[in-house]
C-alpha cells in the first residue's frame, strides 16, 4: 500500500510538472517552478507576482498538489522549489535544503451561527475521533457534529494530526474529506454543525475561528507561541540553489518579501 501511494505521488508530480512545461510557452526567460502545498500556494503566487515585476526575465510558475507532492518533486528534481506546510521527517530531508519562510496557524473553523467559542485540545481530539458526537457535549446547541478533514498527503492534515491526535487516536473514518483549505472553509460556511481545520492565512469572516485552551489565534499569539496550533511554511530545494533560483530564495528571505508574508498572515516567530 505504501509503495502504491508513493507511485501515485510521483505520477501526480510528473503530471503537474508536465502541465507547467506544456503551458509555459516559449522564449528566453529563465523559469522557476514551484510545486506543493495548497496552503503555501497563494503565498508563493504573491511572492512570484511581486518578484517578476522587478525581474522581467524571470517567469515563476506556481502549482499546488499537496505537501507530499512538493517534497517528492524537490527530491526528484521535478521542481526547482517544493513547498510543504508540514515538518519533514528525517528520511524526507535527505538531499534537501529547507527554508522556513514563516509560521502559519491552524485555525479550528466552525459556522458563524455556532455558539461554541472555545475548545480544549482534549475536546478537539475527542470530537475528531468521534468520541464526542454532539455540540451540546461541549456547550453548544443540540446537533450532530459533522467532521470536515483534509485528504491524505495534505500538510495541514499532517500538522493537525501531529498536534492534536496521537498514534492510538485517529480521525474518524466517516469524516467528510475535502481537497483544499478553501473547500473545508466552504463546507463549514454552509453547515451549522460542521467543524474543520484551515490555514490562519486563509481564514475570513465567513467562518468562525475557535480559541483553543483559552487562546485565540492571532498574529501576536502565533508569533509568541502561545497559540500552539501552528506549523511551518517551507521552501525545499534539492542541494544548494544557484543562479536565478538562489537570487529568488535570497529575495524571499529579505525585507520586501517579509512585508508580503506579513500581509498574508505568515508570521516569523518571536519566541
Amino acid at each position: 500500500m505504501k509503495t502504491t501511494k508513493k507511485i501515485t505521488i510521483i505520477i501526480i508530480a510528473i503530471f503537474i510538472i508536465g502541465g507547467i512545461t506544456l503551458f509555459s510557452g516559449s522564449g528566453s526567460s529563465e523559469r522557476v517552478n514551484i510545486v506543493g502545498s495548497s496552503s503555501v500556494q497563494p503565498v508563493s503566487e504573491k511572492l512570484a507576482e511581486t518578484y517578476e515585476k522587478t525581474h522581467p526575465d524571470i517567469k515563476i510558475n506556481v502549482q499546488g498538489g499537496g505537501s507530499s507532492v512538493g517534497i517528492k518533486s524537490a527530491q526528484e528534481g521535478l521542481a526547482d522549489i517544493g513547498t510543504s506546510s508540514k515538518e519533514l521527517k528525517d528520511d524526507e530531508k535527505q538531499g534537501l535544503t529547507e527554508y522556513n519562510i514563516g509560521n502559519d496557524g491552524i485555525v479550528i473553523a466552525v459556522n458563524n451561527k455556532n455558539i461554541v467559542n472555545d475548545l480544549s485540545k482534549d475536546q478537539l481530539k475527542d470530537i475528531f475521533s468521534g468520541k464526542i458526537t454532539n455540540w451540546n457535549q461541549v456547550g453548544g446547541t443540540d446537533g450532530e457534529i459533522h467532521i470536515i478533514t483534509r485528504e491524505a498527503g495534505s500538510g495541514t492534515l499532517d500538522a493537525f494530526e501531529n498536534l492534536i491526535m496521537d498514534e492510538n487516536t485517529k480521525i474518524k473514518s466517516n469524516a467528510i474529506v475535502q481537497s483544499s483549505t478553501e473547500s473545508v472553509k466552504q463546507s463549514v460556511k454552509q453547515d451549522e454543525n460542521a467543524i474543520g481545520f484551515v490555514s490562519f492565512a486563509d481564514m475570513s469572516d465567513d467562518a468562525k475561528s475557535l480559541s483553543i485552551d483559552g487562546v485565540n489565534p492571532s498574529i501576536e499569539t502565533i508569533a509568541d507561541g502561545s497559540y500552539e496550533l501552528q506549523r511551518p511554511f517551507l521552501f525545499l530545494v534539492k542541494g544548494n540553489p544557484s543562479g536565478e533560483l538562489k537570487d529568488f530564495i535570497e529575495w524571499v528571505n529579505g525585507s520586501e518579501a517579509q512585508k508580503i508574508l506579513n500581509n498574508e498572515k505568515i508570521i516569523k516567530s518571536t519566541s
